[in-house]
Parts: C-alpha cells; sequence; structure tokens
C-alpha cells in the first residue's frame, strides 16, 4: 500500500467513526423518545433498563468522539507530512 491510498484508507476510516458517531446520537434520540412516551406508560423496567442503554451509550459515544478527534488529528498529521495535501484535494 503506497502512503496515499493509505491516506485514502484512514479517510474512510475517518468518514466511518463520523457514521458511527451519528449512529449513536441517533440511538440516543430514540431511547429519548421512548422515555417520553414511558412517563404515560410508567413501566418500571423500561425506565430502568433505558437508563441502563442510554449511559451505556452516552459513555461510548463520548469515546468515540475522543477516538474521532485523535483519528483525525494522526490522519492529518500523515497527510502533511507525506505532502498529500493536494493529490488527495483532488478527488
Amino acid at each position: 500500500m503506497d502512503k496515499r491510498e493509505k491516506a485514502q484508507l484512514m479517510d474512510k476510516i475517518l468518514r466511518e467513526l463520523e457514521d458511527l458517531k451519528n449512529t449513536q446520537s441517533s440511538l440516543v434520540k430514540k431511547i429519548g423518545q421512548i422515555e417520553t412516551d414511558n412517563i404515560n406508560l410508567g413501566d418500571s423496567e423500561l425506565e430502568k433498563s433505558l437508563g441502563d442503554i442510554y449511559d451505556s451509550i452516552v459513555g461510548g459515544t463520548d469515546k468515540v468522539d475522543g477516538l474521532l478527534v485523535s483519528y483525525k488529528e494522526k490522519r492529518d498529521k500523515y497527510v502533511a507530512d507525506n505532502g498529500l495535501e493536494e493529490s488527495l484535494a483532488v478527488e
């Protein structure tokens, strides 16, 4: 794998991490909707389980956010160190 291919693969991974982040955000919103519906229902099992699931997803989201930031910095450094800015911008 040459340097340009490696940078392109790093870009693909960044897009996938961003997609993962968006998916987690959608899950958090969906849990919020279910919790809102459960206010009228008052099911204690739903309340406890959804709270646990929410906590897990938010913890994972924080980890993905951190990974996304650090991996983007790594990718940017790799691109700059190898003079690939222009060749990748052409795509």
